[in-house]
């Protein structure tokens, strides 16, 4: 028996309308608009089993136009995730539910990634589009065989984003990759012709993309397209001309269906217009008979590919890959590499230190992919032995991402979210600016990303203000679920790098210096000190009259202060706090010990925001007040006052206050 696709689609278009209506609150118009194309993706196409939804081999759906969400909860209703009963869909946009404004990656089932700011997902899906072909190299097409498709609408495609990512899938022949573009051509303003001319299929074939135009209601004409884009040698955009809020007699095509309910009246002509006769969130039995059909067939797809996992000799290693934990190797070696830097007392630039922490890694797992912005000779984020991935050649654990933070961000993001991989990639600290949209969706998902930050202060030099962060440091530690480690030392670096991979829940970004930094540790311990966020480095000799709190290369700078110090009678304690985020969530005592009870003078070359919380109410701040300049780096540290001899006079200006 054929499925119903015009009732397909129009259940579609009915649940959404409906839960808007209930919440007084969403987006009707894309949903009722792309309905068409939903149901012909899904019922001809989609290799999805909710009964399994983390299969590995599952067709990745991403629902780019977030706001739409109504759209992907009323697919996943009617699929019958088991989570997504009736109640949710008339619990829309309600706290508590799992059907949230926009959707959520880990709110429900099914759901691959978080959207919402537009172009996000798509920028995302390209990740998951190049970890399915890295997958696909390494372990053939017997068990990694999928797509994934992207919903976008032209809110996405205006996104700056939009074009980093339509521009790297496009030069890396990602053929996995179709977007269904919802051309309506309506915004929020009104007609998208208020603020765009783009030509958006001439822009897609420029990247090298393979590009159809359809009618996005013409379900035969929706059919052929994806059916040719599966075949394309390219990623393929799918141009989607539809009619926004399709259905609502009055209102389809209008920007009044963007982001607001019908209506009751509308609504009700609505059901007239479409010829659904039923009550609201009533769906007729025929209708979830052809939409489970779905789901049973991915069932059986999926029951078939576990077959063939069963039977391959690669099954071990393919199961390793997924494994959420790292082999112990990796922390025994990483120690080792510990002990013998401090014997060595190696002096190096912590972002050298990172790249020889990294041989060690990348040689003991398969499950780093690293990249960079185009400075990966300055990141210094490639080791030995790690090729580079190339269009149609993705055998290699490195990507050249090219200038594209934002862009590299996103798809790492995709690539952690399609599961197997830890990536990381480097660019400058301060064009976190550049990344910052898709960093906070990194913390927002808890996703095991590492974001590798060089040149990390005004200590980069004759670069100049444009280079040199000063912000940057308290706008990545305002990120909630993100940790910020600004090590001070190679051992500090690779105390750093152990604790990112091991943090399954959360990205993590290394802020590295350019210039050479001291080993500052005087022994060898098998303990990450670093774990803790912050540790006394240097002990008082005695009880403490001040406590020199640093991270990074100012370390140095408080060790040298407290030698200084210590030489007047003046007792210093020195303490390194590479990760705030670590350090407050230690109890009380431990953070009372660490600080001490005496006045406290904080050193740090970047802006002072969120200092306060450590100093106390009669600490010291010695660091920037304003932008960098273009001079050597200890010129700049002379010119901006932050010396050992500045925390000398500060710390004994402190205790003469206090005596």
């Amino acid at each position: 028996m054929t499925a119903d696709e015009t009732k397909m689609a129009n259940a579609i278009r009915a649940l959404a309308m409906d839960a808007v209506q209930k919440a007084n609150s969403g987006h009707p118009g894309m949903p009722m608009g792309m309905a068409d194309v939903a149901a012909v993706l899904f019922n001809r196409f989609m290799k999805i089993d909710p009964a399994n939804p983390q299969w590995p081999d599952r067709d990745r759906f991403v629902l780019s136009a977030g706001h739409g969400s109504m759209l992907l909860y009323a697919v996943h209703h009617l699929l019958g995730y088991d989570d997504m009963p009736l109640d949710q869909i008339k619990a829309f946009r309600q706290f508590g539910s799992r059907t949230a404004g926009h959707p959520e990656y880990g709110h429900a089932q099914g759901i691959e990634t978080t959207t919402g700011p537009l172009g996000q997902g798509i920028a995302t899906a390209v990740g998951m589009a190049l970890a399915e072909r890295m997958k696909a190299a390494h372990f053939g097409a017997k068990l990694v065989d999928h797509f994934t498709y992207v919903v976008a609408g032209d809110g996405c495609l205006q996104e700056g984003i939009s074009h980093e990512a339509i521009d790297i899938a496009g030069h890396l022949k990602l053929t996995r990759l179709i977007v269904l573009w919802d051309d309506n051509r309506i915004s929020i303003d009104g007609p998208t012709s208020l603020s765009t001319s783009m030509n958006q299929p001439a822009r897609f074939r420029a990247a090298g993309w393979h590009v159809q135009k359809v009618d996005g209601h013409d379900r035969d004409a929706i059919a052929g397209a994806v059916e040719a884009a599966r075949k394309s040698k390219k990623p393929s955009l799918i141009a989607c001309r539809t009619l926004i809020g399709k259905g609502a007699p009055n209102l389809q095509g209008s920007e009044k269906t963007h982001g607001a309910p019908l209506g009751d009246a509308e609504i009700a002509s609505t059901r007239t217009n479409i010829g659904w006769s039923y009550e609201p969130f009533v769906i007729p039995q025929e209708v979830y008979a052809d939409w489970r059909a779905v789901a049973a067939r991915g069932h059986a797809a999926q029951a078939e590919w576990q077959k063939r996992l069963d039977v391959s000799p690669r099954k071990k290693e393919f199961n390793a890959l997924n494994d959420a934990a790292l082999p112990q190797s990796v922390s025994l070696a990483l120690n080792a590499f510990r002990k013998a830097q401090v014997e060595a007392k190696t002096k190096v630039a912590t972002r050298k230190s990172s790249e020889m922490v990294l041989s060690v890694i990348n040689d003991l797992t398969d499950r780093t992919i690293g990249g960079s912005a185009d400075l990966t000779h300055s990141n210094l984020t490639v080791t030995k032995g790690l090729a580079s991935i190339k269009p149609g050649d993705y055998a290699g654990r490195y990507i050249h991402y090219g200038i594209r933070e934002h862009g590299m961000s996103a798809a790492m993001n995709g690539i952690a979210l399609h599961g197997g991989f830890i990536p990381y990639g480097g660019t400058f600290m301060c064009f976190s600016d550049y990344a910052r949209g898709a960093m906070r969706l990194s913390a927002l998902m808890g996703l095991r990303v590492v974001y590798v930050m060089t040149h990390d202060s005004i200590g980069l030099g004759e670069d100049g203000p444009t280079h040199q962060p000063v912000e940057h440091l308290a706008m990545l530690r305002a990120t909630p679920n993100m940790n910020v480690f600004r090590p001070a030392d190679i051992i500090e670096t690779a105390e750093a790098w152990e604790l990112a991979l091991n943090s399954e829940g959360r990205p993590s970004v290394l802020v590295l210096s350019r210039q050479n930094l001291p080993m500052l540790r005087e022994a060898h311990t098998d303990e990450n000190k670093s774990a803790k966020g912050a540790y006394v480095l240097r002990e008082a000799n005695g009880k403490r009259d001040v406590t020199l709190l640093a991270t990074g290369s100012e370390v140095e700078l408080a060790v040298a202060a407290a030698d200084k110090l210590a030489s007047q009678g003046i007792k210093t304690a020195v303490v390194s706090m590479p990760s705030w985020e670590l350090f407050a969530e230690q109890n009380d005592s431990y953070q009372a010990e660490v600080l001490g009870k005496g006045p406290r003078v904080a050193i740090e070359a970047a802006a002072r925001l969120g200092w306060d919380r450590w100093l106390g109410a009669n600490g010291t701040f010695i660091g920037m007040n304003g932008f960098g300049a273009s001079a050597p780096a200890a010129e700049l540290y002379k010119h901006f006052g932050i010396t050992a001899e500045a925390a000398v006079a500060a710390a004994m200006a402190l205790v003469k206050k206090g005596s």
